[in-house]
């Protein structure tokens, strides 16, 4: 498994990448396998053309929302929780 930190821009951690990977370890760090490295851009300046990979960039890069530590995820219901 590699990694990527965001701050490069590449196309592995923009929102329109369509490549199978995962947020890293470490924050702003996308995690990606190097021999599956390839994926689609969507709805970006190259969509349908070549597939992208981890060195690719363009100069409408959009961080990756799973990266946002901004996001919350909403809090879960508790069963038992009394009315308000």
């Amino acid at each position: 498994m590699a990694s990527q930190s965001a701050e490069r821009r590449r196309c592995l951690s923009c929102n329109r990448w369509g490549g199978e990977r995962a947020p890293g370890k470490e924050p702003d760090t996308v995690d990606y396998d190097e021999d599956n490295d390839r994926g689609p851009c969507q709805e970006g300046p190259w969509h349908g053309s070549s597939r992208r990979g981890p060195r690719n960039a363009c100069g409408q890069w959009v961080k990756w929302i799973a990266l946002d530590t901004s996001v919350q995820a909403p809090p879960t219901e508790t069963r038992d929780a009394p009315a308000p």
